[in-house]
């Protein structure tokens, strides 16, 4: 039976060695066949839209169309030989990417004086319209747009129009009316709307002389407390209490959105939000510290700008349904008639305001804009606060509130007269860059700031692994006392949820392993990583841990949402919840799965981090742990159900669909100590552990798969265990007979020496002992 043992347990290590063998050559030859994945296919163009175009479609009127004139292009529409106007591509004038990270292209209209005729959607990639919500629901959002003047927008005698959003795809609506929007206006100030000769060509708009543009005074600048800078407009406040949006709404034009007014006193803070331009010198030291001024300084281009938005109170100006890779819906930047919404790409969270005397702000976010958006900071512009209020199961009513901001003329350098030639745009926004202080080696980077604000986390959470690796390494005294151990595994699990969940929102995510991949091949940095302190700290734990215990220090201890598995599953079982035990046939072709979805997830992040980033939503860390169930439907309800396949099968999700417990699972084949014991009765006969291991990763031969352990310990216990386990059992009984039998004294005859069953001090039995006299 040994022999046979062994045997099987040989073949099974043959099949499991052979198993990684395929996996790691499939890896390898993935990553080679994606890298050399051809690049995509140059930006479509207007002309590829127009072979199958009909006139009438486009522009109502019309009945041929010329051909495409300038750059941007853009296609006279004609009514016999009468020049109605032009129809131009979006993306050949401007940015429109949705959340597919894709532009979508919109065909737009006007007439010669401006006004926006037609919009016809040709081709996109948002996967929130394809899976579900008709194209016509978007078109209809958009057409509201139809009749709108560009001219007044332009000149900045009015605002662009109110956008009609759609539940659902709220950022894609946004996205595509702000892209038609700057497409006109930008149009128009080129003069390319103007009146043309029967042969189509737009006369060109005379110019206007060239006047010395107004600059920012070079730096460096001073150093200035936060109340100064809020006196002087350095700094711009919006401040808006639940009444004062209760009764904005009250003025609206919706009667579901009145009746269902903002709980709370209507004095309490709505929103209390802040807005600077941190590029100028002044202000960007004294907001961000002469380190961080400088080290945005270096990172930003010639032309390009950056904004500190700051806020607190019930409503945030980020938005609890923010994901990564997406588009802050919230807010938007507005100049002459432009608009700007900011991506992930352009944002930075702070930790704190360097000024003396600044406020705590809950959320702080530097965000850059990008360098197609020329904002010019000596002019006025406005920060947008879009606020949302819920009027329906699906529906919701919209308010914008306006932060406006116009720099302090001190800051302004203004030419007095036209006549000298005017700065290049490239030097006059770089000139505060070109006086800058010489970096100062010793002085503090920001992530050293964030580092220092967030002292007391640090702290609590260093504690916690210490307490966690004390745990490891004698986790034979503790497994010798069950009721002990489960208190304690129990009490830090539930600090894995509440405090590093829920509290601190630090979950590790498979998408901190493909944006550490990507960084590998397109420039790495620490600055990046260390801006995290938490994730940083936790991803040095679970590397340090991979080398010692494997995966299942993450896994089994530090992930809040297996915590949050683990916690509702025991609750399940004190309630009598029938669990399954799945057939260990469908149990092990089941564990490929989560392989195949990190192996799917990478490949896609070599080809696109966003569009990896998008489908790593399989996990639903976000959903559960970051968000709270905030968030759309689909997700909480994706989230739920995977909680409630848990109550069956405990950690259905960690077993069978986690991407990035499939990605800690590789490198946890390197681990050089095996702390988990066994016995030689292990699997055959004895089958105890593999019957009641939470996640049956424990084979039928015995051997405990390191691939899919989550490190709970409770084998351990049982190896310990006197009363449970049959190797101490029979091992105690044996004990407790010999006990017996060296208590039981032997007949002895006349007056000779008594002779008993007694152990000598090398354990022999039955040898004749002879009393003292």
């Amino acid at each position: 039976m040994i022999g046979l043992s062994r045997g099987t347990w040989c073949s099974f290590l043959d099949r499991e060695a052979e198993w990684h063998h395929a996996i790691r050559r499939f890896f390898v030859v993935l990553c080679l066949l994606l890298a050399a994945w051809p690049a995509p296919a140059s930006a479509a163009r207007l002309a590829d839209f127009l072979p199958d175009l009909e006139a009438a479609s486009i522009f109502p009127g019309a009945d041929r169309l010329g051909t495409p004139q300038g750059e941007p292009p853009l296609v006279p529409a004609y009514a016999g030989n009468r020049l109605l106007g032009y129809v131009w591509l979006n993306t050949d004038v401007t940015d429109a990417t949705g959340y597919s990270g894709k532009p979508i292209h919109i065909l737009v209209a006007a007439d010669t004086q401006g006004v926006i005729r037609g919009i016809r959607l040709v081709d996109h990639k948002e996967p929130i319209v394809l899976i579900g919500i008709p194209e016509q629901r978007i078109l209809a959002a958009l057409n509201h747009l139809i009749g709108m003047e560009t001219g007044p927008i332009a000149r900045a005698e009015t605002r662009p129009p109110q956008t009609d959003i759609v539940s659902g795809a709220t950022v894609t609506v946004l996205v595509m009316a702000d892209s038609v929007v700057r497409s006109a206006i930008r149009l128009h100030r080129a003069g390319r709307f103007g009146a043309a000769s029967a042969g189509g060509a737009a006369a060109p708009a005379q110019a206007p002389a060239a006047l010395p543009p107004a600059t920012l005074i070079p730096g460096p600048g001073e150093v200035r407390d936060w109340e100064s800078l809020l006196g002087d407009g350095s700094v711009r406040r919006l401040h808006l209490s639940v009444g004062d949006v209760n009764e904005a709404f009250t003025r609206h034009d919706n009667p579901a959105a009145a009746e269902n007014p903002e709980p709370g006193a209507p004095d309490e803070t709505f929103i209390d939000l802040y807005a600077a331009l941190v590029t100028t010198p002044t202000i960007g030291r004294s907001l961000l510290g002469d380190a961080g001024h400088e080290q945005l300084l270096r990172r930003l281009r010639p032309g390009q700008h950056a904004i500190l938005v700051a806020g607190e109170g019930i409503y945030s100006f980020k938005g609890s349904g923010y994901v990564r890779g997406g588009i802050f819906d919230r807010i938007e930047l507005l100049q002459d008639g432009r608009s700007f919404r900011f991506r992930d790409r352009d944002h930075q969270r702070l930790g704190d305001i360097a000024a003396a005397g600044a406020p705590s702000l809950p959320e702080i976010a530097l965000f850059t804009l990008p360098e197609n958006f020329s904002l010019d900071p000596t002019e006025l512009w406005e920060l947008q606060l879009l606020v949302q209020r819920a009027i329906g199961v699906r529906d919701k009513a919209f308010l914008s509130f306006e932060l406006g901001y116009r720099l302090p003329e001190q800051y302004i350098s203004r030419p007095p007269a036209p006549a000298a030639a005017p700065l290049p745009p490239a030097a006059a926004t770089a000139a505060p860059a070109a006086e800058e202080a010489p970096h100062d080696p010793l002085e503090e980077p920001l992530w050293q700031r964030i580092w220092r604000a967030k002292t007391l986390d640090i702290g609590i959470t260093a504690v916690a692994l210490m307490i966690l690796t004390g745990i490891f390494f004698f986790q034979d005294q503790l497994v010798r006392r069950p009721l002990l151990f489960r208190w304690v595994r129990l009490g830090f699990l539930s600090w894995t949820l509440v405090w590093l969940g829920w509290y601190a929102n630090a979950q590790l995510s498979v998408v901190n392993v493909l944006t550490f991949s990507s960084s590998l091949l397109t420039g790495f940095s620490w600055n990046y990583f260390l801006t995290s302190p938490l994730i940083f700290i936790l991803w040095c734990g679970v590397a340090a841990a991979l080398i010692f215990w494997g995966r299942g220090v993450f896994c089994g201890w530090l992930c809040p949402f297996g915590a949050l598995q683990e916690l509702l599953s025991a609750a399940a079982q004190k309630l009598k919840v029938p669990q399954i035990v799945m057939p260990w046939g469908l149990h092990e072709r089941l564990w490929p799965v989560k392989y195949v979805i990190f192996l799917g997830l990478f490949g896609l992040s070599l080809y696109s981090v966003t569009l990896a980033e998008q489908a790593a939503e399989v996990e639903p860390f976000k959903t559960a742990i970051i968000l709270k169930f905030v968030r759309d439907w689909p997700f909480a309800l994706y989230a739920v159900g995977l909680l409630a396949a848990g109550l069956f099968i405990e950690r259905f999700f960690c077993r069978y669909l986690c991407p990035l417990g499939a990605a800690l699972a590789i490198p946890g084949r390197l681990r050089t100590f095996e702390w988990l014991k066994r016995w030689p009765e292990c699997g055959s006969p004895c089958q105890r552990c593999a019957r009641e291991c939470p996640v049956q990763s424990i084979h039928p031969e015995g051997n405990i798969n390191p691939n899919e352990c989550i490190y709970c310990m409770h084998c351990q216990e049982l190896y310990r265990a006197e009363d449970r386990c049959p190797h101490n059992i029979q091992k105690r009984l044996k004990r407790e007979k010999q006990i017996a039998l060296s208590a039981v004294p032997l007949p002895s005859a006349g007056k000779g020496p008594k002779t008993s069953i007694t152990r000598t001090e090398k354990g022999v039995a039955g040898k004749p002992a002879t009393s003292s006299p």
